[in-house]
């Protein structure tokens, strides 16, 4: 029993929690059955569990599992909302969904859904925000950090909802600098706090000027753990935005980021990605920032409490801290 409950113990301690649930206990061992209770994200880890105990018989009709096909789907239908690691305000904030973000169903509880992005992210969303099946595809992405949408095309109108930055949204007209725009609400916002999905840079050496500029819109916007807009944004919400206003999907966090990137060496380039530990994490990436060009970055810090460029070669903890550098940039 105790090899049994070592085995177990590692397989649930490797299930990265952002991505997978991997909750089993054990019920019963009599003979050679093994009876286990618990839940499971999809069907491909029972098939994990049956090759960790080869020599014995599984009863695992008591296993839920939680991803189907199909999955229902909702949609975020405010124009933000946070996912949490428990179905509570009161714990932490994961990260922040923008309008039209689609979410497969998991699990619900009361007022909240178990979701899961279309990266595999996974987190509990406050269901009164959420709308059923999926919006229409965005035309258009929000540049602005945050940005008024007026009942009409006119600064003295009356505001009827604000929209952060990477908010995608649908176009529906323009007039003269104006643009009307459907979102979690339908009005007007200035023409130049949008991108067009179909204008995203094609070209290496194009991706890397505009994401140059658009890193500066963010200057000054305050560090917010989980934070993903010009509310309020931590250090991998802020190079994911980067990348989505260029069309390119990268993940969520830091150390996934890092997993994902093609190393590059020095000298960096701008839009290269650097990469930073912390001695009181577990995790070996803890932090990133965005090269503008060597040594130099722009990033959301903690320690500056937003979005600033720094010298990395001119602090000694960044310095200290830094592991390696990638890019995920790459041709379209």
């Amino acid at each position: 029993m105790t090899d049994i409950q070592t085995t177990l113990a590692a397989l649930m301690k490797s299930a990265d929690k952002r991505t997978s649930i991997f909750e089993i206990e054990i019920q019963e061992l009599r003979n050679s059955t093994l009876t286990l209770g618990g839940r499971l994200l999809d069907q491909s880890q029972l098939d994990d569990l049956r090759r960790a105990f080869p020599k014995l018989r599984l009863d695992t009709a008591s296993i839920r599992i939680l991803r189907c096909e199909p999955c229902p789907k909702l949609h975020v239908n405010t124009n933000l909302t946070g996912l949490y690691e428990e179905p509570t305000f009161g714990r932490a904030l994961s990260s922040e969904l923008y309008y039209g973000t689609e979410l497969e169903v998991l699990e619900e509880q009361q007022r909240w859904v178990l979701t899961r992005q279309s990266d595999g992210y996974l987190g509990w969303a406050y269901r009164p925000y959420l709308g059923e099946g999926i919006t229409p595809a965005a035309t258009h992405l929000v540049l602005a950090p945050v940005t008024a949408v007026r009942a009409e095309p006119d600064e003295r109108s009356a505001v009827v909802t604000r929209l952060v930055s990477g908010t995608g949204v649908v176009l529906e007209g323009t007039r003269e600098d104006w643009s009307r725009i459907s979102a979690n609400r339908t009005g007007w916002l200035p023409l130049r706090y949008l991108r067009a999905v179909d204008d995203f840079p094609k070209t290496l050496q194009n991706r890397r000027e505009t994401i140059v500029e658009d890193s500066k819109r963010m200057i000054g916007v305050p560090y917010l753990w989980g934070g993903t807009s010009g509310n309020g944004i931590d250090c991998s919400g802020f190079v994911r935005l980067l990348h989505r206003w260029i069309g390119v999907s990268i993940p969520r966090d830091a150390d996934m980021q890092y997993a994902a990137a093609k190393p590059v060496e020095p000298p960096f380039e701008a839009g290269d990605l650097l990469f930073f530990s912390a001695k009181d994490s577990d995790r070996k990436i803890t932090h990133v920032g965005m090269s503008l060009g060597g040594w130099k970055m722009i990033h959301a810090s903690r320690g500056n409490n937003g979005v600033y460029i720094d010298d990395v070669q001119q602090s000694k903890s960044l310095m200290d801290g830094f592991v390696s550098a990638g890019s995920l940039l790459g041709e379209a």
